[in-house]
């Protein structure tokens, strides 16, 4: 399996009786991601997405490879996975995939090491990054320009400018 692909999304629950099947999508454009179709999964499997609806937080997918609500049901979170030139074109300055996020290492704007980033969330309020860090509680950084103003991913890392508190460990006193 080539190691460039990206997750791009997940299946959930069966809809219906004829395959549909409930998609989480992690494009930008939650539709989007009909367009890198066929999708592989980490165990070498293809699906092919011929149409989506909007559906909540999700969508609804029709997959041609899901005929009946037992194929449907047979796939309940699997992560989806294309290759990474069929998801990212020209990405712009400041735009970047999740995947290439994850792994770097992120240290203070004086150079002292953080940890590294195991995961970017999006609760709404824009993204975060989770950065694990050794014997020390995983901190959340948001990943905004004025906290991350330099990110290096051709070398590994990224750099944090955390506002004054959010790397202290101690609990506030009560």
């Amino acid at each position: 399996m080539p190691s460039d692909l990206v997750l791009v999304g997940k299946f959930g629950a069966a809809h219906g009786i004829r395959g549909e099947v409930r998609l989480k999508s992690y494009t930008q454009d939650p539709l989007a991601i009909v367009d890198y179709s066929p999708l592989v999964t980490r165990d070498g499997r293809s699906f092919t997405i011929e149409a989506a609806r909007p559906a909540g937080e999700v969508l609804v997918a029709r997959v041609r490879e899901l005929k009946d609500r037992n194929a449907a049901e047979a796939v309940t979170n699997l992560d989806l996975l294309a290759p990474r030139e069929r998801i990212a074109g020209p990405l712009d300055e400041d735009e970047f995939l999740h995947s290439d996020l994850i792994g770097l290492a992120a240290v203070t704007v004086a150079g002292e090491e953080i940890g590294t980033v195991t995961a970017v969330f999006d609760f709404g309020a824009g993204d975060v990054l989770d950065i694990a860090r050794r014997g020390r509680k995983a901190v959340m950084i948001p990943f905004t320009k004025a906290v991350v103003p330099e990110i290096d991913i051709a070398g590994g890392r990224l750099v944090v400018d955390p506002p004054e508190g959010l790397l202290d460990d101690e609990e506030p006193p009560r």
